[in-house]
């Protein structure tokens, strides 16, 4: 310590110049460096922070690559040169960003007990050279899947070291509450920045999954920058919140944005008020208790010392994201009765919020600046709340409209619906990165994805074709592994909502068994990113079943997705396959499906037992002398659609070969089939073509799903 104070004051004379500034001191590896960049001195971040700062300020760059925190790593910062000329620099603010190089097995595995001390240690020496240095310890930037260590240790190590930084060295470093102030100097001298959330969905900026190019480098210098000055940018908000929006009763309505550090900001939600402050970081929330809908209109104003927001026509209802591939997307206007259907709409209760992609996937290469909006996840057009109009309507989702419109007819209140689908989309692309990146199975979707035999070929293939244009190899593309979920789903989870409508599956058919173990992931990521932000509720998930077409995989495809409804929690499913096409996977009548998916919402999620969810749904079978018994639950009034022979029904031995079976007999609520070819049945199946004319309906008409089941060959009961 001696002979670094020492060296303090013989190196104190080389920034006298500069002693009237406030000396900025960037800390850090080869990120802080600029490792890559053709001319750092130009586009590191330090670099590109200092012009932000402005004359004010003078900063500096520290940066060493391949430095360690951990002074027994293989190469530890305070060993370089570059902590010794940091210290000499006497920095009024430090900004240390470290820890990515402690993911090396060298370091890590041996030696991270000492991690937090030798950090620790770090925020003390500098404190010793300036007792009133602020100080600001970075969450790392990320380290993607693309990195040659990723999945033999980096990936566990990077979340272990980031959840120490934050966790452990914070707090020991910076004791005092961080209470909300109007007063910046009364922070803590410690605090956090978080270099990694701007950064995590940008894996276009780092070609070596490490370093990122000059413009993620201008996204960190921005980071840094705001954490500094306090400068956020003033009041905002996400654009989910907007005029005509629908507030979803009974439930706490959650208001969140951002504005400058420590700022005082007012929200007003009719007779409630709430007054928070800003956080250091620039983030603020609120809460307002839960409302019913009681037929008046309410204002949100949000108020700070720069700017006012407000938003008008507000009301209290039920609101529903509606989410998926081209099925989910289709229009209204183009759809059978769309005229009379788009005349009626404008009576409905209804309010929606739609999400257009400024870009189709058809089949062409897509021009340069469309290829840049992708990568800086403008794939949406801008978007609000609206009220319900002969043109909104007919360019909105059939399904998500006739799904509301039967609720709203239903419930006697305002519906919300949103819709962010996407034509061809498949499921990886709607997972959150982090579940693909940990997931044993799904981390190997991420790798070369357009490559990639997980990936079914056809979109894979579009997917080269929309982006032959680009020049950066990592270019995005809303087909990509977890895109959707950050340009469609992330921005959306600060918003209380009812539940997910999902029409898809068309684009994951040609790996059943892929699809079976990623659906309940998904469902299970958009879960938790609600619940991070709001309960811990399990919402409600219904999903459509396919159609029929005459694509071979699809019978298979339909009865894992029927069994989905049993193996996730809250989970339900609305039948499709008697509006199917043999050739286009886009049927047009489209009324019935919406309708279907809000005959569950209101049975499941609603309450309404005077309702039938679903046509006859099989709950057990069991041999019985030289067939098979089938119990169905939703099957009163159970009889054939047109009239005709049932003749889908199929039935195997032991050996698995199926034969036409014959309806022997239909009770209310019991199916008992037999084939001649068939002597000791033990698996019966119904509607297994790819395009079917199975005909079984209920009273309701609704109609029966495809579905096979198997018996136990001792008992002749069916095996769960």
């Amino acid at each position: 310590m001696r002979r670094i104070l020492l060296l303090f004051f013989i190196l104190t004379t080389l920034f006298s110049t500069a002693q009237e500034k406030v000396r900025v001191a960037c800390i850090g590896n080869s990120v802080t460096y600029g490792y890559g960049h053709d001319n750092p001195s130009e586009t590191s971040y330090p670099s590109q922070l200092a012009k932000m700062l402005g004359d004010n300020y003078n900063v500096a760059n520290f940066g060493h690559s391949g430095a360690t925190l951990l002074n027994k790593g293989h190469r530890p910062y305070t060993k370089q040169k570059a902590y010794t000329d940091a210290l000499a620099f006497a920095p009024d603010v430090a900004v240390i960003h470290l820890g990515l190089n402690d993911t090396d097995p060298r370091n890590w595995p041996n030696y991270r007990d000492e991690f937090v001390g030798d950090y620790l240690s770090l925020i003390d020496t500098l404190r010793t050279i300036n007792p009133d240095v602020k100080i600001w310890i970075c969450r790392m930037t990320p380290i993607f899947n693309h990195h040659r260590r990723f999945k033999s240790g980096t990936r566990e190590w990077f979340w272990q070291i980031q959840k120490a930084i934050e966790h452990e060295v914070l707090p020991l470093a910076a004791p005092q509450l961080q209470d909300a102030t109007s007063n910046l100097q009364e922070l803590p001298q410690v605090q956090l920045i978080d270099l990694h959330t701007p950064l995590y969905n940008r894996p276009d900026l780092f070609s070596d999954a490490l370093h990122p190019n000059p413009e993620g480098a201008g996204i960190i210098a921005q980071t840094v920058y705001s954490a500094i000055t306090g400068d956020y940018g003033g009041l905002s908000m996400p654009a989910i919140y907007s005029d005509n929006m629908v507030i979803q009763r009974g439930k706490y309505f959650n208001v969140s944005g951002k504005a400058n550090a420590c700022a005082k900001v007012v929200v007003t939600l009719g007779k409630q008020k709430r007054t928070e402050y800003a956080s250091a970081d620039g983030t603020w929330q609120c809460s307002f208790n839960p409302m019913e809908p009681d037929g008046k209109e309410y204002t949100l104003t949000v108020e700070s010392e720069d700017r006012t927001l407000q938003f008008k026509n507000i009301v209290v209802g039920e609101v529903w994201l509606c989410s998926g591939q081209s099925n989910m997307a289709w229009m209204v206007k183009q759809t059978n009765g769309a005229e009379q259907y788009i005349q009626n709409a404008v009576d409905k209760n209804i309010r929606i919020y739609d999400m257009k992609p400024r870009i189709f996937t058809d089949n062409y290469a897509w021009p340069k600046e469309e290829l840049e909006n992708l990568n800086k996840h403008n794939h949406y057009k801008p978007a609000s709340w609206q009220n319900v109009t002969t043109e909104n309507i007919a360019n909105f989702s059939a399904v998500a409209y006739h799904f509301g419109a039967m609720l709203a007819d239903s419930l006697k209140m305002p519906v919300g619906l949103i819709c962010n689908a996407i034509g061809g989309a498949p499921t990886e692309s709607f997972i959150d990165r982090k579940t693909l990146e940990f997931d044993p199975v799904l981390v190997d979707i991420l790798y070369h994805w357009r490559k990639n035999d997980m990936v079914q070929d056809w979109v894979r293939g579009r997917a080269e074709k929309n982006i032959e244009l680009a020049q950066n190899p990592l270019q995005r593309h809303p087909y990509e592994p977890a895109y959707l979920f950050e340009t469609a789903i992330e921005p959306l989870t600060c918003y209380p909502l009812r539940g997910f409508v999902w029409y898809q599956g068309e684009s994951n058919a040609h790996n059943v068994e892929l699809y079976d173990y990623m659906f309940p992931r998904m469902v299970d990521s958009w879960r938790r990113a609600w619940s991070s932000h709001l309960t811990n509720e399990i919402l409600p998930f219904i999903y459509v079943q396919l159609s029929s077409i005459n694509r071979p995989s699809w019978p298979h495809f339909r009865n894992v997705q029927r069994l989905h409804q049993y193996s996730v929690d809250n989970c339900y499913m609305a039948v499709s396959s008697d509006k199917g096409h043999p050739t286009d996977v886009h049927p047009r009548d489209k009324k019935p499906i919406g309708e279907r998916l809000a005959r569950q919402a209101l049975y499941n999620v609603y309450k309404n037992k005077n309702i039938v969810s679903s046509g006859p749904t099989p709950i057990n079978a069991e041999a019985s002398g030289q067939g098979i018994l089938i119990t169905f639950e939703n099957s009163d009034g159970m009889h054939l659609s047109n009239g005709d022979n049932i003749t889908t029904f199929e039935l195997a031995g032991e050996y698995g070969k199926f034969y036409p079976a014959e309806v022997v007999k239909i009770d209310n609520n019991s199916i008992y089939v037999e084939s001649s070819k068939v002597a000791n049945p033990l698996r019966v199946r119904y509607a297994w073509q790819p395009y079917t004319t199975a005909n079984l309906v209920n009273l309701q008409g609704l109609p029966a799903g495809t579905f096979m089941l198997e018996l136990n060959q001792e008992k002749g009961t069916l095996v769960k």
